[in-house]
């Protein structure tokens, strides 16, 4: 018999009728497909690990991070028992699996763990043995026995893990939305529901800004080749399918235009040194485990530079810290932040195929008076960083130009 994963997030499991709701949706799909096992991994209900965090704050300032793991972790061990109840009280078989009994194995990186291995015999007995296992998201084990919680999105990424494991015809991802949209329906109501998308876009638009999966388990599904379908758990649709790009039939130029208005940039001005001060203000930032995203270089004049890069706004204030200790050292003439920035992407495949694209959507930019202050590409994005404020005006010029009206590019090549 094939398997299909399906993951509920915590807004699908949020109270005992969600709960129930998603016993309902699971019976369905068995009744409709008899040759087809399911494998259920659920999150806590929603705002529990928030909860449970808050709760570690209120007693101890600076919580260990192993025993906040203890603790966020018990969050899941409430939902699947939850869920394996509903399921059993509809007359389907079920067994909650914590992650250690799941034998899901993660490095010792408590609160942001990575999985290293999963040990799929024991969800494979449960399956032969008639039951519908329901898995505990988020939490994995280390060699040494300590629970781990595997940070932001980690229900998503057990999903996509157990589905790799079990080598699953599809991984569900049950959500409040009904799948990947061209750009966020709040900012855009001309926003369209995506039918198929290709691994390399979504993890290009997870990445980007794109909330609707976390980055990482894009690229545990495109490294695996799992296809995975975005879907409302409270309204019935087909969603959008994830899939590799030899399976897309049709591959439009741009698939979506998404944002972020959650990064700061940095600027060391008059910076001496070249390449060796760069090296060193970069190896600075990522011993503090500090991403740096878009990066560029101007005003060269005797030897010095202007350099900017920008940084998640949430790390900004300890990576200006590092940027103005590092002044003195490098003989630079200061460092400076704005965080009053956006950076709003085009993201497609097709662009690997056809010219075109920088023009179309510099003119668009251009038409609304929006001034890039920064350029990012790959060979399926192009990203601009532009002040905050012209956020919104941008994604929707942009939507325009390249969903809606289906311009005419440049020749295939």
């Amino acid at each position: 018999m094939s398997i299909v994963v399906k993951k509920f997030g915590g807004t699908s499991v949020g109270d005992i009728s969600r709960i129930k709701n998603v016993a309902r949706l699971i019976r369905d799909f068995r009744e409709q497909n008899p040759d087809t096992q399911v494998v259920a991994v659920v999150s806590a209900m929603a705002g529990e690990t928030n909860r449970l965090i808050a709760l570690a704050r209120s007693c101890v300032v600076n919580p260990d991070e192993r025993e906040l793991d203890v603790l966020s972790s018990t969050g899941e061990q409430v939902s699947v028992a939850l869920l394996a109840m509903a399921l059993i009280e509809l007359g389907l078989p079920a067994k909650s699996l914590l992650g250690q009994q799941a034998r899901i194995s993660t490095d010792s990186r408590h609160t942001n763990a990575q999985i290293q291995a999963i040990d799929d015999s024991t969800i494979r007995a449960t399956l032969q043995q008639g039951f519908i296992p329901v898995i505990a998201g988020f939490q994995g084990i280390t060699e040494s026995g300590d629970v781990t919680t595997l940070g932001r999105g980690g229900s998503d990424i057990s999903a996509v893990a157990v589905a790799a494991a079990l080598k699953a015809q599809a991984c569900y991802i049950y959500t409040d939305v009904e799948g990947v949209f061209s750009t966020d329906p709040r900012v855009c109501p001309q926003a369209r529901l995506i039918d198929r998308i290709s691994h390399d876009e979504m993890l290009e638009l997870a990445s980007l800004g794109a909330k609707v999966l976390h980055p990482r388990s894009v690229f545990f599904a495109m490294r695996y080749g799992v296809p995975l379908v975005v879907l409302s758990t409270f309204k019935p649709g087909p969603g959008t399918w994830i899939v590799r790009e030899s399976e897309l039939v049709e591959n439009p130029v741009v698939t979506g235009i998404t944002y972020r208005a959650d990064e700061a940039r940095l600027t060391l001005h008059k910076l001496p040194g070249g390449i060796q001060s760069l090296s060193r203000v970069f190896d600075a930032l990522a011993k503090e485990e500090i991403f740096i995203d878009v990066i560029s270089q101007s005003g060269i004049e005797d030897q010095l530079a202007n350099v900017s890069f920008t940084v998640p706004d949430e790390v900004s204030s300890k990576a200006l810290e590092l940027a103005q200790a590092l002044v003195p050292q490098l003989g630079a003439e200061g460092a400076s932040i704005d965080r009053n920035i956006s950076k709003v992407s085009v993201v497609g495949i097709g662009m690997r195929s056809h010219t075109g694209v920088a023009a179309k959507m510099f003119e668009a930019l251009a038409r609304e008076q929006v001034d890039p202050q920064m350029i990012s590409t790959s060979d399926i994005k192009i990203s601009v960083i532009i002040p905050r404020k012209y956020c919104e005006i941008a994604v929707r010029a942009l939507h325009e130009s390249f969903i809606e009206m289906k311009p005419e590019l440049g020749q295939e090549s």
